[in-house]
């Protein structure tokens, strides 16, 4: 009888399990004992409210405005892109209704003009905020938007009958947003554009 194979069996399953062991140690990390503790009755804990100051017209400051530009830059390059690819249902929600409609009916007539859009969204240089106001319940904010964007708009066959596909071109637009200031609805909605 041979009893090396047994041997090998044993030193085989030794080097398997010394392999799992440091994988595992590898990805669940080891004690060191610098870990701070955690607390039993962490589940029981409830987060803390962040206070959030009722949104109007007067305090409207400069933190506000640089929160709301962050969101309103974001909006834009999406509305923007969106449009032109004529998935206007995935910016329902930042649209007003009547904004929402007339995107809607230009996206129609393109797609039954067999028109299609190539936009390349390359970047914002600027956004200012021009005007903010309140009218009745809401909270309307005018700004201007510098942008860079590659644009052509072909035919069924594929030839340019507008723009550019190589080139870059600066775009300025100036777009209001609303707000219900009593609204819990954190959105704000696109109620007007202008080039």
């Amino acid at each position: 009888m041979s009893y090396s194979f047994e041997y090998i069996d044993i030193i085989l399953l030794a080097m398997i399990a010394g392999f799992i062991f440091l994988r595992l140690r590898g990805i669940l990390g080891k004690k060191t004992g610098f870990e701070e503790g955690v607390s039993s009755d962490l589940a029981n804990k409830s987060p803390e409210k962040k206070y959030t100051a009722k949104l109007d017209v007067e305090n409207f400051d400069d933190n506000a405005k640089k929160e709301f530009l962050n969101g309103a830059k974001i909006a834009y390059e999406n509305i923007i892109t969106c449009f032109a690819q004529g998935k206007i249902k995935e910016i329902k929600s930042l649209l007003d209704k009547s904004v929402y409609q007339q995107f809607g009916e230009a996206i129609k007539d393109r797609s039954s003009k067999k028109i299609s859009s190539e936009t390349t969204f390359i970047g914002i240089n600027s956004a200012e905020i021009k005007d903010h106001k309140k009218n009745k319940n809401m909270i309307e904010v005018t700004v201007e938007f510098v942008s860079e964007i590659i644009s052509c708009m072909k035919d069924k066959d594929s030839k340019i009958i507008s723009g550019d596909p190589e080139k870059i071109k600066k775009v300025h637009d100036i777009w209001k947003f609303s707000k219900d200031i009593k609204s819990p609805n954190p959105n704000w909605f696109l109620i007007d554009t202008q080039a």
